[in-house]
């Protein structure tokens, strides 16, 4: 009989949405392990869009400076069309490929390879990673107790290296890919259609006297589209090719692919140095008619949906998946939040890809020249609906519903205009109040698994600001102090960020309460770096935060941020005694 192993959460497949989750579960130091058939790290990622919210992302880990460094910055679009179809391409305008509200990170594009390596180097000198292994069927006991954690309910079979493997899981994440064996294992089926749409992508290294090959341009000519993306390096670039109406992906060849995009590019010239990488496919978007086996096993990614890939989505929300479900594991393993936290990954990640799959279905048809056609569409139109699109495509349109850890209130937008609950934490740049460092503020909000409360105090030089901090700072601590274990920083588990407004010179510290400076630390030091100020800062302006945020310093405003950097409940200071029942739904209490 084989010998079984046991490990907390065992994740299958060590893509963006594996890794990602496992950065949490390192943070949160719970044991995991990696289940991964391919005989090492990913080499050639076929993914290398990566939007603005994955770059928060990676900031909020703290690997965003080498990515950006090393990355294609994606700054304008240029489109073409072919008003004359014997002239061929002309440029029609340019555009910037973002709007700057959207985020302060950009657009950037990088190997999926070199994504992945980032994450993993968050994993520990011996990533707890096994490669060659395959997994053949996981099964979930028909009398599991979801809420029992002490229990481990998921069998997985696997074979690595010719040798038999059984472990048994507390939960298991399946991100094992479009073609997921730890779906086919629990009867899931994907659920969705195939067009008759063949794509071609292949990268290269292009000679050519085409002018923008150095910029993302969206090519509409009388034969078909290419989408040209830049890749990192300054020399490869990306083609996404559509190709005539009736091909199968079995007859397309380098040679018809170099062929056609040839003649998209007419009348400039377009040769290939190298072909580094290439592929066909058609258009299908397809999503799985369950995400989930009783909240022990959840599938993440390509697992769970599938749809093209020229939105840059793939990639980006399978990541997020992970980002998702990592800190709710986290959390419940710590013992600090109740099982049915993990519930929220199903409602919020499964109308996620939802919505993927219906923009996907849209966005795609702007491609197809055929429909494009039949219903009038314009070079100039289609234009128009690429640029609005782009929140979407940014991530930044992600909302989620109601929950437990989701509090939507009917006047959220009467305290903070520019905040919406459900929808990632945005930032502005803050003046540091103990070194007068300005900054952006989520980057007083890292990513090691707390929640943090955000006081937005006004102006403290004013007597009745600073009376009306003292008054809830009491009600503040007791609520975090009713969550925080034993022996752990007060910050450990909710956190506390302080935004004054007003000139920030006359408010000295220490009249600030204590609940703010918390003795934290190896050395049991007060932590002064919770307190910032919307101020002017000596190098960088006044970054007016709380405009951005849509708070009036005369009232003031709370704002609770989940661990993801989602909001999850908006208050008035008068109001703050509402955050003890609303962590008191999903928390678990420290034993006194």
């Amino acid at each position: 009989m084989t010998p079984e192993e046991r490990v907390p959460v065992l994740i299958v497949g060590s893509g963006s949405a594996g890794l990602c989750a496992a950065v949490w579960l390192a943070r949160f130091n719970i044991p995991y392990k990696i289940l991964e058939r391919r005989n090492g790290p990913l080499e050639i990622g076929q993914a290398d869009g990566v939007q603005t919210r994955t770059v928060e992302i990676f900031d909020s880990f703290g690997i965003a400076e080498e990515m950006l460094r090393e990355a294609y910055h994606v700054l304008e679009i240029a489109f073409w069309s072919a008003p004359d179809a014997e002239k061929g391409i002309k440029r029609a305008k340019y555009e910037a490929d973002k709007e700057t509200e959207i985020s302060h990170q950009p657009h950037v594009i990088l190997n999926q390879a070199r994504l992945n390596e980032l994450m993993t180097g968050l994993l520990g000198s011996n990533p707890p990673i096994e490669y060659r292994c395959e997994v053949k069927n996981v099964v979930v006991d028909d009398n599991a107790d979801r809420k029992d954690l002490e229990s481990y309910p998921v069998r997985v079979d696997a074979v690595q290296d010719g040798v038999q493997k059984t472990y048994r899981a507390k939960y298991v994440l399946g991100c094992d890919g479009a073609h997921s064996i730890v779906r086919k294992s629990l009867g899931f089926k994907m659920v969705g259609d195939s067009s008759d749409a063949v794509w071609g992508v292949m990268d290269i290294y292009p000679r050519t006297n085409f002018p923008d090959i150095r910029k993302k341009a969206v090519i509409n000519s009388a034969v078909g589209n290419i989408l040209l993306i830049p890749r990192e390096g300054d020399s490869m670039v990306r083609f996404y090719t559509e190709l005539p109406a009736g091909t199968k992906v079995s007859d397309v060849s380098l040679e018809k692919l170099h062929d056609h995009a040839r003649k998209v590019f007419h009348p400039y010239e377009m040769e290939f140095a190298e072909t580094f990488w290439w592929s066909a496919y058609s258009i299908g978007q397809r999503r799985a008619d369950f995400f989930h086996q009783d909240h022990r096993v959840f599938l993440t990614g390509d697992a769970c949906h599938t749809h093209s890939p020229k939105a840059g989505q793939g990639m980006n929300v399978s990541l997020q998946d992970g980002h998702n479900i990592g800190w709710k594991l986290g959390m419940v393993l710590q013992g600090l939040a109740r099982p049915d936290i993990l519930e929220t990954y199903v409602l919020e990640r499964e109308r996620t890809a939802t919505e993927l799959i219906d923009f996907d279905r849209k966005f795609t048809k702007l491609f197809n020249t055929k429909y494009r056609q039949e219903h009038g569409i314009t070079a100039g139109m289609f234009a128009e609906q690429f640029t609005k699109a782009g929140r979407y495509t940014a991530g930044q349109a992600v909302q989620y519903d109601a929950s437990a850890i989701t509090d939507i209130g009917e006047h959220d937008k009467e305290l903070v205009a520019k905040v919406t609950v459900g929808m990632r934490f945005p930032t502005a740049q803050v003046v540091r109040s103990c070194d007068a460092k300005a900054m952006q503020l989520v980057k007083g909000l890292p990513a090691n698994g707390q929640w943090y409360i955000v006081v937005f105090s006004g102006d403290l030089s004013q007597p009745e600001a600073m009376s009306r901090l003292d008054e809830i700072s009491s009600t503040l601590s007791q609520t975090v102090q009713r969550f925080t274990p034993t022996g752990v920083d007060p910050d450990a588990v909710i956190d506390r960020i302080l935004v004054t407004a007003g000139d920030r010179k006359k408010v000295e510290l220490d009249t600030i309460p204590d609940f703010f400076t918390p003795v934290t630390g190896k050395w049991k030091m007060k932590n002064l770096g919770k307190i910032y100020a919307d101020d002017d800062s000596y190098n960088s302006g006044h970054g007016h935060a709380y405009e951005a945020y849509g708070v009036d310093a005369s009232k003031g405003a709370i704002v609770v941020v989940r661990p993801d950097h989602y909001v999850a409940k908006v208050c008035r200071l008068e109001d703050v005694e509402s955050l003890g029942s609303f962590f008191e739904g999903f928390l678990v209490p420290a034993e006194s």
